[in-house]
């Protein structure tokens, strides 16, 4: 397949899968339950680390969390008591646990302290040499705060460790990314659509290889880079709408 009906492919698949009958099943479902800027935040970012494995099991255990903070999860952040942490403490996604939830909390309870947005915990990019979103200048940022629990750093990824920070970059895809079509929200503005990277896993990488539009064999940071420089070649300011093409010919399709 050329260039040109490769795009073009794609690009139906984008159209057959960005779309609201795609957001009940998909980890997406659970900021769509919000209508504020910090619940919608704090609900996918919740979501996105969880997003590993069975995508129901994903939803569910999401769901439980949200419903422990009262489906309020900024309220419940600035506000909780002791006694509401500790019914939380046999939360568990997992190797996620009470005591990553419990840091989780305190950190989002610093940073809305300072600020209205999460977008702004992207932006520190300090001496950081891969492009935007600041990634690796987050995970520093994240974990910041004093007595951060060494088990913790195994759940937000970094592209100093040359993770494919999957996870980290679809919950920006669906904070910054902006259509007409109702899936993404689009809430974030400082951030250019043309700067994300794909989120990639291993459906997306098996796909992408079969096209040719990744050659490394290791489904890493590297390989998100290569794959993204690709993606900007279809669309290059809005490269990462293929995700939900690359995704559906791989999760669900079984391409």
């Amino acid at each position: 397949m050329d260039r040109k009906g490769l795009r073009e492919f794609l690009d139906r698949k984008v159209k057959e899968y960005n779309r609201p009958a795609f957001i009940d099943s998909d980890p997406i479902s659970i900021p769509h339950a919000f209508r504020s800027t910090p619940d919608i935040e704090i609900a996918a970012f919740f979501a996105a680390i969880f997003a590993w494995g069975n995508r129901t099991t994903i939803i569910r255990k999401s769901r439980e969390l949200m419903r422990m903070m009262d489906d309020a999860p900024h309220q419940f952040i600035m506000q909780h008591s002791e006694k509401d942490l500790k019914k939380m403490m046999g939360f568990r996604h997992r190797t996620f646990n009470a005591t990553d939830l419990y840091y989780f909390i305190e950190f989002f309870k610093q940073h809305y302290g300072k600020y209205e947005t999460l977008e702004d915990a992207f932006l520190k990019r300090d001496e950081e040499a891969c492009r935007s979103p600041a990634l690796a200048g987050f995970y520093r940022y994240f974990f910041s705060l004093e007595d951060a629990p060494r088990r913790t750093h195994k759940h937000i990824a970094s592209p100093e460790k040359n993770s494919s920070c999957k996870r980290l970059n679809m919950f920006l895809r669906w904070m910054v990314r902006q259509d007409e079509m109702g899936v993404d929200f689009g809430l974030w503005k400082r951030i250019s659509p043309a700067l994300l990277i794909c989120p990639l896993d291993v459906h997306v990488a098996r796909v992408a290889r079969h096209f040719g539009l990744l050659t490394r064999k290791q489904t890493d940071w590297t390989a998100a880079m290569e794959l993204t420089e690709r993606l900007r070649e279809l669309d290059r300011n809005d490269p990462v709408k293929y995700d939900f093409a690359l995704f559906g010919l791989g999760a669900v399709e079984k391409f």
